[in-house]
């Protein structure tokens, strides 16, 4: 497992701005607010930890000098501070998460905004430059937003602890509060060199603990096919070799942590020390009280353990330095896939036109697949496309997909509730088969009889009932391959849109049952295209464009004319 450098000046940026973003947002004005409080109330937390310190060092007096009346009037008020102290701290708590949560909620309708528009998702996961997109979403964003306002909030708290307690410690001691300083200095100092490491190690692993993830679920999705293959032991031997990296990669961390924390135990243990050995003489020339030993002590590790923010969290900062340089891969991989691509074939949007106007394409070493094809897919027609090899069949289907193709022209289609893609392999989100059957954004009004009537007719062994349309499962998983693609050719029988586009449909139908297919699309006056393999039967279609290896095509008219 490789280790990747994070530049951290990047990361800083990518921070800064998406705080930014959410600042100005929509819901900007409810954080502000919420901010705001929080502000407020971590302050009076700070204040109500002097008016502690202060009970402390007279009731500690009181008990060393054995003053009854003045021990039970300090620990009354000690009990009213703490008591004041607890309702202020879970009020702030109460807000942070708060805030935490609608940060992420923001954060995450715009990224899922941004990643599922105009097939952005698609070309991240094409490209391949950004590792388990999923993830990132999921989890990286919730750590992101409550790891960054719990350091927002730690770093506010230690700047109004050093605000408050740098003149107690003062009053107290100068050289105490000197000492305090240079201390936690050289503690934060060495922290860093000697953590540094994690924060490229964090990455590594989070990048390796979702790779292994993402293996066992392609064998979960895909048992039935290694099983049949016999290939169980490979697939095992891949998953360990993954484990294995991952482990190395965690004894690195481990090492690095320990050699941290030998330092940082040691350090917060002389935090201790350090101010009764600096106070004590005093008290032994009798220049102070002993609660002053108490206070001191207390200032002392408030304030030091503000100055040392970095040594107290360095194994959070660290794995929030992770979480941050992945937001921002992710960012950067969304807005690259998200702009337009560099292909000058033009998709334009025409009612109940299917058309091609000057389309040239190129396969991705710009060799010519298709030249100057210019032609109308008439209405209610049915079309074969097929001809020598399949790269140009296959760069047409997925150009007039609108998924990125290199070359240029133009390609006119109607908008896409009037035009369906039907791929070799559909998907099904988790719902109901009726959802699959009618989108909400096309009502039918075919009974449920009807429905299940077609779906025999379509050749679906499954046997369905009424109560079957409405069931939520994941029907994905519960139908064969066979089985979803008749599905999908039944939702747009019922919903009857203008075009219907077929990706070697004679492979997973068979010719039978596709030529019935095609007569059920006539009789609703759908227009169907089929891209078909170069030796697929061409009878029972009005036409058939047929390319060449040169890049030239040509139109054969068998009942209609484009």
């Amino acid at each position: 497992m490789s280790q990747q450098r994070i530049p951290l000046k990047l990361t800083a940026t990518r921070f800064v701005r998406a705080v930014r973003i959410f600042m100005t947002s929509d819901v900007g004005r409810q954080a502000r607010l919420l901010l705001f409080a929080l502000v407020a109330l971590f302050g009076g937390i700070s204040a109500l930890n002097v008016v502690n310190s202060y009970v402390s060092r007279y009731f500690m007096t009181a008990i060393a000098e054995k003053q009854t009346a003045e021990f039970i009037r300090q620990a009354i008020l000690y009990t009213g501070a703490f008591a004041a102290s607890t309702i202020v701290s879970v009020i702030a708590r109460l807000a942070e998460e708060r805030l935490a949560l609608l940060w992420r909620e923001f954060l995450t309708r715009r990224a899922i905004g941004i990643y599922m528009t105009n097939g952005t998702f698609y070309r991240v996961g094409v490209r391949g430059k950004l590792s388990h997109p999923d993830q990132r979403i999921a989890e990286d964003i919730k750590a992101f937003t409550i790891t960054t306002l719990s350091f927002v909030l730690m770093l506010l708290n230690s700047a109004l602890t050093i605000l408050t307690f740098s003149s107690v410690l003062w009053l107290i001691s100068p050289l105490l509060f000197i000492a305090a300083v240079v201390y936690a200095a050289f503690g934060s100092y060495m922290t860093i060199v000697l953590g540094r490491p994690l924060i490229n190690l964090n990455h590594d692993q989070l990048d390796g603990e979702a790779a292994f993830r993402s293996s066992l679920i392609r064998v979960r999705e895909n048992a039935e096919s290694i099983v049949i293959a016999g290939e169980e032991q490979r697939h095992a031997n891949l998953l360990l070799r993954q484990f294995d990296a991952l482990a190395a990669n965690f004894r690195r961390i481990i090492v690095v942590n320990r050699n941290v924390g030998y330092f940082t135990t040691g350090y917060n243990w002389m935090i201790q020390i350090i101010p009764v050995v600096i106070i004590a003489p005093a008290f032994f020339r009798g220049d102070m009280e002993f609660g002053v030993i108490t206070q001191s002590a207390a200032a002392f590790a408030m304030l030091v353990g503000a100055f040392s923010f970095i040594v107290r969290q360095f194994n959070s900062i660290s794995n929030f330095a992770t979480v941050v340089a992945r937001i921002s891969s992710l960012l950067e991989a969304v807005e690259e896939a998200g702009k337009a691509s560099t292909t000058d074939v033009e998709v334009v949007e025409t009612e109940g036109k299917l058309a091609y106007e000057q389309l040239t394409l190129a396969s991705p070493t710009q060799e010519t697949l298709l030249k100057n094809l210019s032609m109308v897919v008439p209405t209610d027609t049915r079309l074969i496309v097929a001809g020598e090899g399949e790269a140009a069949g296959t760069a047409l289907f997925r150009a007039t997909a609108g998924i990125g193709a290199s070359g240029n022209g133009r390609i006119h289609r109607p908008a896409r509730e009037h035009m369906r893609f039907i791929a070799q392999r559909p998907y099904f989100a988790p719902g109901t088969l009726r959802q699959i059957l009618v989108p909400t954004q096309r009502p039918t009004e075919e009974s449920d009889d009807q429905i299940l009537a077609l779906l025999d007719r379509l050749g679906l062994a499954r046997p369905l009932t009424s109560s079957d349309l409405d069931e939520d499962q994941d029907w994905s998983s519960m139908l064969s391959p066979r089985e979803q693609q008749l599905i999908v050719i039944a939702s747009v029988l019922i919903t009857a849109p203008s075009y219907v586009v077929l990706e070697k449909a004679d492979t997973i139908f068979g010719h039978e049952l596709l030529a019935e297919i095609l007569r059920l699309l006539a009789d609703r006056k759908i227009a169907c295209v089929n891209f078909a393999e170069a030796d697929a039967p061409r009878a029972g279609y009005d036409a058939v464009l047929e390319y060449h290896a040169d890049g030239s095509w040509r139109w054969i008219d068998q009942g209609k004319r484009p």
